[in-house]
């Protein structure tokens, strides 16, 4: 891993995506894979991204 965030690939930051994901942090995991999402070139790659990380906040159920 390098200290240079500029050194981080999109592969780094989906990698980083996916461990938050497993960790239950989904905002961290969503904003790792729109990272990643803006350094992919392929729009269709980024759309898949996206997808696979929605916002936490759009996505949240309210409960009582």
């Amino acid at each position: 891993m390098t200290s240079n965030p500029a050194d981080l690939t999109s592969a780094d930051y989906l990698d980083a995506a996916r461990e938050m994901a497993a960790a239950n942090r989904p905002y961290l995991a969503h904003l790792l894979a729109e990272e990643a999402a803006q350094r992919t070139t392929a729009p269709s790659t980024a759309a898949g991204i996206r997808a696979s990380f929605p916002d936490p906040t759009t996505t949240r159920e309210e409960s009582d």
